[in-house]
């Protein structure tokens, strides 16, 4: 029996309705930015497997320092014990990350780095004696799939039956050159009739929203009138972080920087699953106390794997290098060329950019699961690409890594797509 058929007895897949999609492609290799199947086809990873191994699979500097750490540590209890690796890379983090985080609070995957966000905002309020129990987000975010991220998220395709178990949340629109006044207003008067503890949000660019793109000044404005009301600024960067949007955070395009970020994905360079959430000593203060029950009392079993932080930290060696950045500038003025090539055809609606991450909308009304997105799917897959299309938009998040050669594999069979489509 194949790996296809061995796969359908027992396995449930993430984000897949089983009685239409039973089947599912066995990839045995990676190596760079390409993934190998079972019958030795290639595919140019396009979205760096949902945006984690930026700097390629099998990357050898980042398997020689977790085989090395292997060797001497690999898993320990992180509540009463320490151990270097973790040190290194908070360290490390610390350097890179906005000048006003100071702590790291470690778990598993993003959506367990955003829960955390919101229990520290709502706990921060908490410890203070301050009523304060509504979060707020952005319409049409996705912050991941535990209870917490799912309720301050509003894509209903994942939230349906659950929504009657949400924490309470109210909703503002991404700013834009035309609503932003209005959109302060609408924070104006929340603020006064709302119990408002924190706001999450994906700064700069909503991934699951089909890579719906803001603007810089307008979240900026945003924060700054949240700021004001002591609203604590809970920044996802799940997917936005480690060079991606063309700086290390989105973050950093703000002058006003979050209270708490959010990281993983790429943090681990996709080889173990980690998260980090990130705050200030202000909100750590919050939780700092003789009463034991003032503490953030949420554990992970595998909180700051040694593995995982040596895997992050030689992701991090590799973000800082001159030729990973070097490869990061080439990849956007590579994006920016076939912008130029794509943006007036007639099949295309929109396009956008930020940094390495490039999408364009189709304009043809398009199901996020229909027939028409599946067949895209597979035009691109039988061009040797792996893309994910978002609905009716196609976007690119290929490893830092990728060659021209390789790009330029994924332009043609976007623009082969918009042919056929």
């Amino acid at each position: 029996m194949n790996l296809t058929d061995r796969d359908k007895k027992h396995l449930w897949h993430p984000l897949t309705q089983h009685k239409l999609h039973n089947t599912m492609l066995p990839i045995v290799k990676a190596k760079g930015a390409v993934l190998t199947d079972d019958k030795g086809n290639d595919y140019v990873d396009g979205i760096s497997s949902w945006y984690t191994s930026v700097y390629g699979h099998c990357n050898d500097h980042i398997l020689n320092k977790v085989q090395a750490q292997m060797q001497q540590l690999d898993q320990v209890v992180f509540s009463g014990f320490t151990h270097k690796p973790a040190i290194e890379l908070s360290e490390e983090l610390i350097k890179i990350l906005p000048k006003n985080q100071e702590k790291l609070f470690f778990s598993d995957n993003g959506s367990t780095s955003v829960e955390i966000g919101i229990k520290m905002a709502l706990q921060y309020h908490f410890n203070k004696g301050e009523k304060r129990n509504v979060m707020l987000a952005f319409e049409d975010g996705f912050h991941g799939d535990t209870f917490g991220a799912m309720s301050v998220s509003s894509l209903s395709v994942y939230n349906g039956p659950f929504e009657d178990f949400f924490i309470d949340v109210e909703r503002i629109p991404v700013p834009t050159e035309e609503n932003i006044d209005a959109v302060l207003s609408q924070i104006e008067d929340l603020v006064k009739t709302k119990d408002i503890a924190g706001f999450v949000y994906e700064p700069l660019v909503q991934g699951a929203a089909a890579m719906k793109m803001h603007s810089a000044d307008g979240l900026n404005k945003i924060l700054s009138a949240l700021k004001k009301h002591n609203v604590l600024l809970v920044a996802d960067e799940v997917m936005t972080s480690f060079g991606k949007t063309g700086k290390y955070f989105a973050s950093d395009y703000m002058d006003i920087k979050p209270d708490v970020m959010c990281m993983s994905k790429a943090l681990t360079a996709g080889l173990v699953p980690m998260a980090v959430t990130s705050c200030t000593q202000k909100v750590y203060d919050a939780f700092y106390d003789d009463d034991i029950s003032k503490g953030l009392f949420h554990g992970h079993t595998y909180t700051a794997n040694p593995l995982a932080c040596a895997a992050a930290l030689a992701g991090l060696e590799l973000l800082q290098s001159t030729e990973m950045q070097s490869n990061i500038s080439r990849i956007i003025a590579s994006h920016k060329q076939f912008n130029e090539e794509v943006k007036n055809h007639p099949k295309v609606n929109n396009t956008r950019q930020l940094g390495v991450i490039y999408a364009l909308d189709l304009n043809i009304k398009m199901e996020r699961y229909g027939n028409l997105r599946d067949k895209l799917f597979k035009h691109f897959m039988n061009s040797g690409v792996f893309l994910r299309p978002l609905g009716n938009t196609i976007y690119i998040l290929a490893p830092f890594i990728t060659t021209d050669e390789q790009l330029q594999k994924i332009y043609n069979s976007i623009k082969e797509a918009l042919e056929i489509v």
